[in-house]
């Protein structure tokens, strides 16, 4: 990630390990589950992440892919189908963002959830099944390899392998140029928006224009 000149992060390139989620129709009650609903802020919503999924495997003797050791400081999600369905709960990206995920790659989306993502800055990125059998296999068969989400180059790359990600243009500009971030927009035209403010009769007691 990087900074434009207007302090907005433009999102052009995402690196780091990849950490491989398994299974489709994985939807947003199981990434944040409703119980954590009820927190005032998103802050520690990261130590929850999948937390009835992660106590159900360590019940059974088995480590979930978020609670393993090489995991650690993953950057990207790998997932596969209708990833982020159900519920349009912001709270579940919010959870992957502050666990330390910052672009997830899969075969499809929920489309709320992926729209939700991109409101905070997180790129939902597809990727045709067999690359991502391929992508997912090499993360897993070597945890250590550096993954690189490219949005200018539309491209996965892991080690020697490459492979052709997309995203709807209009999103993928948004996030290149930094206008993702819709609050920094808003911020950036206050001069406008204030403007268009003092003109609106309702925002001034009904004293502006009332004999226009």
């Amino acid at each position: 990630m990087v900074k434009s000149s207007s302090s907005r992060p433009e999102i052009r390139v995402v690196a780091g390990p990849a950490l491989v989620l398994r299974g489709n129709d994985i939807d947003t009650d199981r990434i944040i589950p409703a119980r954590f609903l009820k927190h005032l802020t998103f802050d520690r919503l990261g130590e929850h992440v999948f937390e009835d999924d992660r106590k159900e495997a360590a019940a059974s003797g088995a480590v979930h892919p978020f609670d393993a050791a090489e995991s650690a400081g993953a950057a990207i999600l790998l997932t596969a189908k209708n990833f982020g369905c159900g519920s349009s709960r912001e709270h579940a990206p919010q959870a992957l963002y502050r666990w330390g995920i910052q672009a997830v790659v899969g075969e499809s989306f929920g489309e709320i959830f992926r729209g939700n993502c991109t409101t905070i800055g997180l790129p939902c990125v597809v990727i045709a099944p067999e690359h991502a059998a391929e992508a997912c296999a090499l993360a897993e068969s070597s945890p250590a390899t550096r993954a690189v989400l490219d949005l200018e180059r539309s491209d996965l790359r892991m080690g020697d392998r490459s492979w052709p990600i997309q995203l709807p243009e209009s999103v993928r500009e948004r996030f290149v140029t930094g206008r993702w971030d819709t609050l920094a927009e808003l911020h950036s035209a206050a001069r406008s928006v204030r403007a268009t403010a003092d003109r609106l009769p309702y925002l001034n007691g009904w004293t502006v224009g009332a004999h226009a």
